[in-house]
């Protein structure tokens, strides 16, 4: 009696069957456990923030545009000095964007807002457009706005970015 034969196909070959929902769910949760794994690997802030009734620190930082800012120049309205790890990504998005939202009653309390994180002119540039942002993103490139505020932070150890943080001046 004959058999039917089965061509041998490679286990490496073989269509995946559809992945079940409680796989899906698994695997992110194993991705969200991993980010937060990752995040703990944070260092904490590389120096002290200014005390509530010092002097805030001055600094000289380009914008979206290149135009050059500095705290002295404000004197007499308030400053809203918002630091933000990377532009361009969903959670400091949504902070611009809230902050964006909001304009007039900043306008209205006489406060000027100013974004701050430590990429350059150009990605300050891309994220204002993007995002149509009606105040100054600030390129702290150097870094020295941010050690100065006490948010600087080392992730992994490796890549230094500004912590989510904000002051008003």
């Amino acid at each position: 009696m004959p058999t039917s034969v089965r061509p041998h196909t490679p286990l490496a070959y073989r269509p995946r069957a559809a992945t079940a929902p409680e796989n899906r769910t698994s695997r992110l949760a194993l991705l969200a456990l991993g980010l937060c794994a990752l995040l703990a690997l944070a260092v904490p802030a590389l120096a002290d923030p200014p005390k509530v009734g010092q002097p805030a620190p001055a600094f000289k930082l380009q914008d979206q545009q290149g135009k050059w800012h500095t705290l002295e120049q404000y004197r007499g309205k308030w400053v809203v000095l918002y630091f933000y790890p990377k532009s361009s990504t969903p959670g400091c998005t949504t902070q611009a964007c809230e902050l964006r939202d909001n304009i007039f009653a900043f306008r209205g309390a006489n406060a000027q807002i100013l974004g701050v994180s430590v990429d350059d002119v150009e990605a300050q540039k891309k994220f204002a457009e993007e995002n149509s942002l009606p105040f100054p993103v600030l390129a702290d490139a150097s870094k020295a706005a941010a050690k100065s505020y006490g948010v600087l932070t080392r992730f992994m150890g490796v890549m230094e970015l500004a912590q989510r943080d904000t002051f008003l001046i």
